[in-house]
């Protein structure tokens, strides 16, 4: 991506402004009919999707007569804040810096899209699309314009209901995203640039996408190349049977236009957290307890896993569910209720959406064997993280290309580390050397090397220097979480 970074070139797939530049709320099957699917009824129940309308290999009119008269446009309005931009974080690298806003008298407006739900006028939409909004109004398809109401919003998952006092509206039933495959025909509907109704196709490109902009706590995005741009936030896509399988939620490009990268919400998370709103306004999500990071070859081989696919616990929380069931940090999860998981995401996300007081089924490898325990969740608080990002860290001796000291307390003032840990602080890093390579930063607290506690540099030496054939396995402390590293000695 040369100098771009994911962080700068991913777009929610925003409003487009009216009296801006861009706007402030802006936009984060095969052929082969598939079984019936269920929408949402009046009362909230499910009922049977309609029969799919038969389909012209030459032609998708069929399918957007059907999804076309459910798609709506949201216009938001919000008062201007003093010394910010008019534009979304990830506006303003495209963009350039706007001007500053004085907010007596002045006011912000933008829009995106939506998918009514419910024909008494429940409509899905993107929490980023209608976030700190004060007004929000609804265009219909047949020309209405309604005052919608806010029923919840859900900034974890980036989605939200609204509510306009309608009766008898057209719906799009939810389809099952989990029966998606990738290579499969999509249509993407919405408001791009706010030129009216459009309808693009593509195929599903890939599937399980985290991008890690915004929140970034439930994260499993459909990809798709269905051009998308800013305005399509909120918007439908469907498969070729008319059902709902994603709401249209990012785009990925260096330029803030569709480059064929865009990500849409999977219709099996969207239907989990529309109902949750609908009858509570909130949602509840469960929690394990546990700190999880990505796996990776050199860990894989340090923990003795035969592949990089799963997550490692890196910090247990006391008291919770995880540590009950007996889990413990170094532990690499590989299956939930006998699903395999391939990375902490995945994790994440089922644990999330299993119901609170559930038991699950967790097999994890420890020192390289099998084991499985069992775990009862609880509800998680709703002001929490999903989880803590992890990253890397640290430095020692010459051979790893780093320089450490023995903690202080002075120093652990200076770290705000918590009373009682023990370690060596990394005061310097290399940057060619395999610690840097590795992700050490000065500033990480070494904990442990290859399951020994290290408190010198004579102690970090004899850990790192006790197993040689493969890389050493480090306990970091960095800003208050524990990760593992590991950690290549360089080639003489």
């Amino acid at each position: 991506m040369n100098q771009y970074s994911l962080r700068n070139i991913t777009f929610t797939v925003a409003l487009a402004a009216a009296g801006v530049a861009a706007g402030f709320a802006g936009g984060r099957n095969t052929l082969v009919a598939s079984s019936p699917q269920a929408a949402l009824s009046p009362s909230g129940h499910v009922a049977a999707a309609a029969p799919a309308p038969a389909i012209n290999a030459a032609s998708y009119s069929a399918v957007v007569d059907r999804v076309a008269p459910a798609v709506v446009t949201i216009r938001v309005e919000k008062q201007a804040e003093v010394s910010r931009t008019a534009l979304p974080e990830g506006f303003r690298d495209f963009f350039g810096q706007q001007p500053r806003m004085d907010p007596r008298g002045q006011r912000q407006s933008g829009l995106g899209s939506g998918v009514i739900i419910r024909p008494d006028g429940h409509i899905l939409t993107n929490h980023h699309v209608i976030a700190r909004a004060d007004r929000i109004r609804v265009d219909l398809a047949d020309g209405r314009s309604l005052p919608a109401t806010l029923v919840g919003a859900d900034d974890a998952s980036d989605l939200a209901v609204l509510k306009v006092e309608a009766l008898g509206l057209p719906t799009v039933a939810f389809g099952d995203s989990d029966r998606i495959k990738v290579g499969d025909v999509v249509l993407a509907f919405g408001n791009p640039l706010g030129v009216g109704q459009t309808v693009t196709m593509g195929i599903v490109s890939a599937k399980g996408r985290a991008t890690g902009t915004g929140d970034g706590s439930y994260e499993d995005f459909l990809q798709t190349d269905a051009p998308i741009n800013q305005g399509n936030s909120g918007g439908a896509l469907v498969n070729l049977q008319g059902e709902l399988v994603g709401i249209n939620a990012q785009i990925l490009s260096p330029s803030g236009g569709n480059i064929g990268l865009g990500f849409a919400i999977p219709s099996t998370m969207a239907r989990a957290v529309t109902e949750q709103l609908t009858q509570d306004g909130v949602v509840h999500r469960s929690k394990l307890g546990v700190t999880v990071q990505q796996m990776t070859p050199e860990l894989a081989e340090s923990l003795n896993v035969s592949d990089a696919r799963g997550a490692l616990v890196s910090a247990v929380e006391p008291g919770g569910p995880a540590e009950r069931a007996g889990l413990r940090q170094g532990d690499v999860i590989v299956a939930l209720d006998g699903r395999k998981v391939s990375d902490a995401n995945a994790v994440r996300n089922q644990i999330a959406g299993t119901k609170p007081g559930s038991s699950v089924s967790i097999d994890v490898v420890r020192g390289g064997k099998p084991e499985s325990l069992s775990a009862r969740l609880v509800e998680r608080p709703r002001t929490e993280r999903a989880f803590v990002p992890q990253e890397e860290g640290e430095r020692g001796t010459s051979s790893f290309g780093m320089a450490v000291t023995p903690l202080t307390p002075q120093l652990a003032e200076e770290l705000e580390l918590a009373r009682g840990e023990t370690g060596l602080v990394v005061t310097d890093v290399d940057p060619s050397g395999s610690a840097a390579t590795s992700g050490v930063r000065p500033g990480d607290l070494i904990k442990r090397v290859n399951d020994r506690e290290v408190t010198s540099v004579q102690s970090l030496r004899a850990a790192m220097a006790a197993q040689t054939d493969k890389p050493a396995l480090m306990l970091v402390n960095r800003q208050g979480a524990d990760l593992f590293l590991a950690l290549r000695r360089d080639q003489s």
